[in-house]
């Protein structure tokens, strides 16, 4: 319809009853409509539910599995092949090494088992949090490379 003062705008906008909508702020001068508040207000927020609804599509899922410091070397290679298959889907693996009795007493030896599993997924992994002890657990976070 073209540029308007202020006061002339709001005055047709009464004379067909509506409401002045400033659409854009920030172009010179100021885009307004004449369109109903209401109605406006109800398509922003239907824009912002949309835009919101596809960027939280990808839900990240963690995958627990559990070794002891004494598990042989074929079961931790199946494990390993196991947490490769949670990383390829673009889950979360976390690997919780568990001590029983007196092998509380050698944490480095489940260190170890950590750091060899971590360096055996470098390919299609990294490390989110570095092995950590808690009471009769050791735990290590691993997320899929991006």
């Amino acid at each position: 319809m073209g540029i308007f003062p202020v006061p002339e705008a709001l005055k047709i906008a009464r004379e067909k009853s509506s409401d002045l909508v400033e659409v854009s702020p920030n172009a010179t001068p100021p885009v307004c409509r004449f369109m109903d508040y209401g109605r406006f207000k109800y398509q922003q927020s239907k824009k912002h539910h949309q835009a919101k609804k596809k960027h939280s599509q990808s839900v990240i899922h963690i995958k627990e599995i559990k070794l002891r410091p004494k598990t042989d070397e074929h079961d931790i290679q199946f494990k390993i092949r196991h947490i490769k298959r949670f990383l390829t889907q673009g889950d979360k693996a976390k690997i919780s090494l568990i001590f029983r009795g007196r092998e509380i007493t050698h944490p480095e030896l489940g260190k170890e088992v950590l750091d060899r599993i971590a360096e055996e997924i470098e390919d299609i992994g990294v490390v989110e949090q570095a092995p950590k002890l808690e009471g009769r657990n050791m735990t290590m976070l691993l997320s899929p490379k991006s």
